[in-house]
């Protein structure tokens, strides 16, 4: 076995572990950012080999705020990840958007407060370029699977917008409202520092969106709850294992091309001889291809 994958999966709430993965490994990684939020399980998914990370850890023990974004991201980028899939349970801003509903986001909002998400400073000046936030083409891939499944009361919705918020505390019906007056999809608490990261790192990247209610602005519906979440996590859970299944099925046989893989090719402002030594090397996974 080795522990080397070139896709990743990040578990959001209530996917804590791949059940169909085999030849299992734990692989805890040490990165210049600290550690990541749990152990990184590596195995065989659908004959190819991935990496697995629970978000919260495995356990839920990490609230969105306090998440290692960072050394989640560099441990992937260590790991040899290429393609990371991310599965995230989410409140639906729209109608369309109903409980168990997957949506494939291709935009962002940010709400969050004081969340470091970048790798750089300290002597090293970056700035990506982040107007189009998901890879296109990962993010077809994992619409793609999803819609092959026919899932049961799943609809697929291809595109939209994610305002990552601070949280740990729900919105209010006020803050709801702005978001759906702004044309926002869907609303969660931890992918944009992600995206961001994975930009750097110059990861693919994509967001598997599982709906587990409407937020608080529906009329019609109760505020959310922690019971009414928990309720369709498990659902959620069970759905996303087959997409990402899927996902991994086609991306082990026609990985598509992605510009994240050259993020940094121009972003980097510094020049890089006249970088601090110290922050050379911390950076030198992501940075080496242009030294």
């Amino acid at each position: 076995m080795t522990s080397q994958a070139t896709i990743g999966i990040i578990g959001g709430s209530g996917l804590y572990k791949m059940d169909a993965l085999t030849d299992i490994e734990e692989v805890r990684v040490n990165t210049p950012f600290g550690e990541p939020s749990d152990a990184l399980i590596v195995g065989t998914l659908e004959g190819t080999r991935v990496a697995f990370l629970a978000r919260h850890g495995r356990n839920h023990t990490l609230m969105p705020s306090e998440l290692p974004f960072r050394a989640n991201i560099y441990a992937m980028k260590q790991l040899g990840v290429q393609y990371l899939i991310s599965a995230s349970a989410v409140g639906s801003l729209r109608e369309s958007a109903k409980p168990l509903d997957m949506v494939v986001p291709d935009q962002f909002i940010d709400r969050t407060k004081n969340r470091i998400s970048t790798f750089f400073g300290e002597g090293i000046v970056a700035h990506i370029a982040f107007g189009d936030p998901i890879c296109h083409a990962l993010a077809k891939v994992v619409a793609d699977a999803a819609t092959s499944l026919n899932l049961p009361d799943v609809t697929l919705h291809r595109g939209g917008t994610y305002v990552c918020m601070e949280g740990p505390a729900f919105s209010t019906k006020a803050e709801s409202n702005l978001y759906r007056s702004w044309g926002a999809t869907i609303i969660g608490m931890t992918n944009l520092p992600e995206a961001k990261l994975a930009r750097e790192a110059e990861i693919a990247y994509a967001t598997l969106a599982l709906v587990t209610d409407y937020d608080c602005w529906h009329p019609d519906h109760d505020s959310v709850t922690v019971e009414m979440v928990i309720g369709n996590l498990q659902k959620n859970a069970k759905n996303a294992q087959a997409v990402i299944r899927a996902a991994v099925r086609s991306l082990a046989t026609q990985p598509p091309a992605s510009e994240a893989h050259d993020a940094l090719k121009y972003a980097v402002i510094t020049p890089l001889d006249k970088a601090p030594a110290a922050t050379l090397e911390k950076l030198d996974l992501l940075l080496k291809k242009y030294r």
